[in-house]
């Protein structure tokens, strides 16, 4: 048995995936996946009825109370696992409340307690498992997320000299309400300038201050998300600003965005296959890094009903924590996988100082490798 407890004002991440997608008011709402031996039976116990939860669920229209429902279920099946959501590391699966645990045990009795484990692995199966009919939907959210990237790294936006990074973030957030969309992130902006020590934070570039004013001759970093029809994005691209008499950026910079194109290339081309671990998929490509002589990084993550997943990550945290569950899986085949990486790069221009490239993009597991949803950055933004 699996149940998805939603608590009101305190809704459960799971309900709108397991449940139709409506406002849930009934105090507490319960819904209750049982492996009957014949097949999957499926009860709500919620404090209103309605004909959208009866296409899905037996749903009474006189609802009864959620305990007695709990304590039938468990004396007629006796499953002998409920699975609950809790003892994991993500929070999409340990958000059950102690009241709600209390409940449930008190309800079901001592020897159901007994049978209460974690429902992490189940949930993560779910939740990383994708459906034909999301892809057409998530290709629209990836070409808004694209749109709204482009025209902030463009003149539109950003006037050299004037525009402040806070500026561009409020844009990013005013296009998302122009757009009826949502995000499940804030818009995040990193600069780099020559001669500018980069700063860090947690092994990364931090994130820049909004009161900085965006000069000629800076490289920008945007990091933007939205969330729509149940779906979230995620996606990193770069802008050159460009100083007066100059049409393009150093080649010094396009060398470097080489660079994470090649790391790109490896991992999505070479080394990630469906059935393959994660953590194979980041030893064969940061060995092929290696070879060549390519600082790189790499921070990838499941992508789909959550921006920040359930299932393998392939991410270089995980591969220096030894034993970790997560380097161990195998890739699903047409799971979402967001591509995010960098890498490092001396650039002659800029007196040998190291530039970041950083890059994140959506994609798709297919048997041949990711496959982007859009055309990935080949060139950098330019703005005049």
């Amino acid at each position: 048995m699996w149940i998805v407890v939603n608590e009101e004002f305190n809704n459960d991440p799971m309900t709108q995936l397991v449940a139709p997608p409506r406002p849930y008011a009934g105090n507490r709402d319960l819904f209750f996946f049982v492996d009957t031996g014949d097949g999957l039976r499926k009860v709500a116990a919620t404090g209103y009825s309605e004909d959208n939860l009866k296409r899905f669920f037996e749903s009474p229209d006189e609802p009864r109370p959620g305990a007695q429902v709990a304590r039938e279920l468990y004396e007629e099946h006796a499953p002998r696992r409920i699975g609950l959501a809790m003892g994991s590391n993500r929070g999409q699966a340990r958000s059950l409340t102690h009241d709600t645990y209390q409940f449930l045990s008190q309800a079901m009795g001592a020897e159901a307690t007994s049978r209460f484990v974690s429902a992490a692995g189940l949930m993560e199966e779910y939740l990383d498992t994708r459906i034909p009919e999301e892809r057409e939907q998530y290709a629209v959210a990836m070409e808004l997320t694209e749109v709204l990237v482009k025209r902030a790294f463009s003149r539109e936006v950003i006037t050299p000299g004037v525009t402040t990074i806070g500026d561009v973030r409020r844009f990013l957030y005013d296009e998302l309400w122009a757009h009826g969309v949502t995000t499940w992130f804030q818009p995040d902006l990193r600069l780099q300038r020559r001669a500018m020590e980069n700063p860090m934070s947690r092994g990364f570039l931090a994130v820049s201050p909004e009161a900085w004013v965006i000069q000629p001759g800076d490289l920008l970093v945007v990091d933007f998300g939205i969330s729509y029809m149940g779906l979230d994005t995620d996606w990193q691209k770069m802008a050159y600003v460009l100083p007066e008499g100059e049409d393009d950026a150093p080649q010094g910079l396009k060398d470097a965005l080489a660079n994470t194109m090649a790391l790109q290339d490896v991992l999505t081309r070479e080394a990630a296959r469906p059935g393959r671990v994660a953590g194979e998929v980041y030893q064969i490509t940061m060995e092929e890094m290696d070879r060549r002589g390519i600082r790189a990084q790499i921070y990838s993550h499941p992508l789909g009903n959550h921006g920040h997943g359930m299932g393998p990550s392939i991410d270089f945290r995980s591969a220096q924590r030894e034993g970790e569950a997560a380097m161990g899986r195998p890739l699903r085949p047409g799971s979402y996988m967001s591509i995010e990486l960098n890498t490092r790069t001396p650039v002659p221009e800029w007196g040998g100082q190291e530039v970041y490239i950083m890059m994140e993009d959506p994609a798709e597991l297919t048997p041949d490798g990711y496959r982007f949803f859009r055309p990935r950055q080949e060139a950098f933004y330019l703005i005049r």
